[in-house]
Formats: C-alpha cells, sequence, structure tokens
C-alpha cells in the first residue's frame, strides 16, 4: 500500500475515492485486517467440536470481511501497473468466494477444499503481481512472500485435497493465523513507514 506524505486538503478528503485512499492506507486499516484474519484462524482452530457446517460460516464471514478490508486498501494503491485494479480483483474474488461457502454452508469437504483453493491460488498471484507493479508500496519483499505463500497454500489444496472435516479445519485455521501474522507486520512496517514520513525522513 502506497504512503502519502501530504495530507489531502480538506475539500478533496470529502471526496469518496480520497476518503477510501486516505483510510485504507493507513496503518490502523491494515492493523484491523490482521486482528479480523487472525481472530477467524483462533475460532476455526479452538472451537470445540467444530463441525463442517461451522467451519464454513467462519470462513464464509472472514472471506466477506476480507473483500470488504481489500476492497478499501485497494485505493491505497498507486495504480501504476494496473495495481489497483489487481487490488479491487481481490476483492472481488474474496466477496464472491465467501458467497459460494455461505449460499451453502452444509457442501462437501471437497466443494469448499475447491473454492478456497482456487480463491488461495487466484488471490496470491494477483497479490505477488500487485507487489511487483507498484514501485511505491511499501515493503514488496513482504507482500510478495505473502502472494507466494497463496500460491503455494492454493496448490496444496487443490492437488492434495483433504479428506476429512478436522483435516481441513486445521488446514485453513494455520493459514489464517499465518497471515494474519504476516498482515500484523505489514501493518506496523507501514506505521513505521508513515512515521518516517511524517518526520521528514523518506528512507
Amino acid at each position: 500500500m502506497t504512503v502519502h506524505s501530504d495530507p489531502a486538503p480538506h475539500h478533496a478528503r470529502s471526496d469518496p475515492e480520497d476518503v477510501l485512499k486516505q483510510l485504507g492506507g493507513s496503518w490502523h486499516w491494515a492493523l484491523g485486517f490482521a486482528l479480523a484474519t487472525l481472530i477467524a484462524g483462533i475460532l476455526v482452530l479452538v472451537w470445540p467440536d467444530e463441525t463442517l457446517h461451522v467451519l464454513a460460516v467462519i470462513i464464509g464471514l472472514q472471506l466477506l470481511v476480507a473483500g470488504g478490508f481489500r476492497f478499501v486498501r485497494a485505493f491505497s494503491h498507486s495504480g501504476e501497473g494496473g495495481s489497483r485494479l489487481a487490488a479491487v480483483l481481490i476483492a472481488m474474488l474474496a466477496f464472491l468466494a465467501g458467497v459460494l461457502v455461505l449460499r451453502h454452508p452444509m457442501q462437501t469437504i471437497a466443494a469448499l477444499s475447491l473454492i478456497i483453493g482456487v480463491f488461495w491460488l487466484l488471490s496470491g498471484v494477483l497479490t505477488a503481481y500487485v507487489a511487483i507493479a507498484d514501485r511505491a508500496l511499501v515493503h514488496r519483499g513482504l507482500t510478495f512472500g505473502l502472494g507466494v505463500l497463496g500460491v503455494v497454500a492454493g496448490i496444496v489444496v487443490l492437488c492434495f485435497p483433504v479428506d476429512s472435516a478436522v483435516a481441513l479445519t486445521r488446514l485453513l485455521g494455520l493459514w489464517f493465523v499465518l497471515l494474519g501474522v504476516f498482515e500484523v507486520v505489514l501493518a506496523f512496517a507501514l506505521r513505521s513507514a508513515t512515521r518516517r514520513i511524517a518526520a521528514g525522513d523518506p528512507g
């Protein structure tokens, strides 16, 4: 996400795009998404006597929340190389996957794994692309690494499908916790960059 050193004038901040740009580029927004992801992962891992229905509801809600966070965050990208469009596509994929999961919460493990695997794979590729295309992005290396992890996770789920709700629960829970930790690191990296720019040190 891009860090902006000069605050926008009051009249500019009233424009929806500028409001979303400022909000999506804040480290508080990034930290909020990180915490939402961590909470979902912890719930999946510690929920007593988890069922496929409970798992599907938690995953579906997390994907919808992720879609909302990522949509707002997309406006913080510079748009260079189509990075903003790619970020919006990630948000749309999250919304679509969340709706598909919640539409039939009693679906089979294979169907749930397919939806999650395809989402992780496509969003991972797009995240890696954003990291490469947006030169103004804070800590592009971490973002690229996050994209690669998503691709790997998607390939693992699609090529080696799990055959039990317990195994799928553990896999999804661990992924959300890992993703949440990455997002926390990115949020504090953004905070550090923002403070450096505010202090007049762009490096």
